[in-house]
């Protein structure tokens, strides 16, 4: 599992764009990469919007948002419609690049069992090195937090 200190892994996912992204493309910038389970639910969207809210604040601090979920490219290109969002969502459908940062994980929901996104974000420097990991992040504030942390310690 990735944690603080490490290289981010490097991977290449369909975007909301219909292009082939990869996390390298934006080495030389800070990269937020969150993590969250599903286009268009209550959590996500409001996480989404609180994103595109202060997207102006992180491209002030030469940060890129890039959202990652197993939804669709077309889910996404709906989200993205329907919220104004300014920024890229990548579709990983099997979950590879989930696994990979260790965010795939058992769920219990009304005593159901099933694997998810388990909403992460990580906050990666200019360099590829991931700077801070929030697991299990609750929405509210959190968005403010991230910005908060890139602001004091990825000038």
């Amino acid at each position: 599992m990735l944690q603080e200190g490490d290289m981010a892994s490097d991977f290449t996912l369909e975007a909301s764009n219909g292009e082939q992204v990869s996390l390298s493309d934006f080495r030389g910038k800070n990269v937020v990469l969150y993590f969250y389970p599903k286009d268009n639910t209550p959590g996500c969207t409001t996480e989404a919007c609180d994103f595109r809210d202060h997207a102006d604040s992180f491209a002030d601090l030469d940060t890129v948002i890039l959202g990652v979920s197993r939804d669709s490219v077309a889910s996404h290109q709906k989200f993205i419609d329907k919220y104004d969002l300014p920024f890229l969502l990548l579709s990983d459908p099997d979950a590879d690049v989930c696994k990979m940062y260790g965010v795939f994980k058992e769920k219990k929901m009304f005593g159901k069992v099933s694997m998810g996104i388990e909403r992460s974000t990580f906050i990666i420097d200019r360099e590829g090195k991931i700077a801070k990991v929030y697991r299990k992040v609750k929405v509210k504030d959190h968005v403010e937090s991230a910005l908060q942390y890139i602001r004091e310690h990825l000038q």
